[in-house]
């Protein structure tokens, strides 16, 4: 049976910046084919490969995410990366303040806070260029985040009841009491696949599927990452995706990178 009651968790509140660009403002909906009825771009990494990145001991969800994802772009790419669990731990480190030796401050992250440092310091020499905030109960942006951009960095609100499922559901009463959204806690995980039926998570060193209803329940970021360096269609304009307006954006704004190269 499925019992993952003793994860550790660590995703703090999501905290929403009103300057955060939105995946809607860059989609050219004349110009963007319909994201297809299903992919997969986690097939490429072996069953249970992933990698703990430490988040069986501490809660560091938030940065052992972004190595996820790093896999994920560059097992698609290439040549598959794995950042090491100490570029994890130093991240990890220096977002939160928690001390590996007396084991203080290990109270997770923001996730807005990890890409800001992702993007502009990298996590094991690896950043990315942009990020786009998407809506969590859109579908069609969650599955043209994933199609175009090989994933999706979300973070969870999640209920007691999805410690034991094996696959995470809203359970039969609803979203309430043990289902209620948040009462376990706050949890980062990647998107990497979706069919009609399900949607595919990594989390804890390995994949795990949810429901769309689960996502749309329990979902509250949901962020769509343009990485240039990993992601090899990044290289070239997603089809559908005016990436020039991005960049003139993304100029105009202190917090982003002044320039995407694509």
């Amino acid at each position: 049976m499925i019992d993952h009651s003793g994860m550790p968790l660590g995703k703090q509140r999501a905290r929403h910046d009103p300057r955060t660009l939105q995946l809607a403002d860059y989609l050219i909906t004349e110009a963007l084919p319909p994201a297809p009825a299903s992919c997969n771009w986690g097939k490429k990494i072996p069953d249970k490969s992933w990698g703990m990145m430490l988040n069986d001991e501490i809660g560091d969800c938030t940065c052992a995410a972004a190595a996820h994802m790093v896999q994920d772009w560059t097992s698609n790419s290439g040549s598959e990366v794995t950042i090491s669990d100490h570029d994890v731990l130093t991240a990890y480190e220096k977002l939160s303040g928690y001390d590996p030796v007396t084991k203080k401050n290990d109270n997770g992250c923001v996730e807005l806070d990890v890409l800001k440092y992702w993007r502009k310091t990298g996590i094991g020499h690896h950043k990315f260029d942009a990020f786009v905030a998407l809506e969590p109960k859109n579908h069609d942006h969650v599955r043209d985040s994933i199609h175009l951009f090989g994933g999706a960095y979300i973070g969870l609100a999640l209920p007691i009841s999805a410690q034991r499922q094996t696959t995470w559901t809203v359970p039969p009463g609803g979203a309430t009491g043990q289902g209620a959204p948040g009462s376990w806690g706050g949890h980062a995980v990647i998107l990497t696949g979706y069919n009609q039926r399900r949607v595919t998570c990594v989390t804890w060193g390995e994949e795990k599927q949810m429901t769309w209803e689960f996502l749309d329940a329990y979902c509250d970021e949901a962020y769509a990452l343009l990485s240039v360096k990993d992601w090899t269609p990044a290289k070239h304009n997603p089809d559908g995706f005016d990436v020039d307006a991005l960049r003139h954006d993304l100029e105009m704004i202190k917090d982003h990178p002044t320039v995407v190269h694509a």
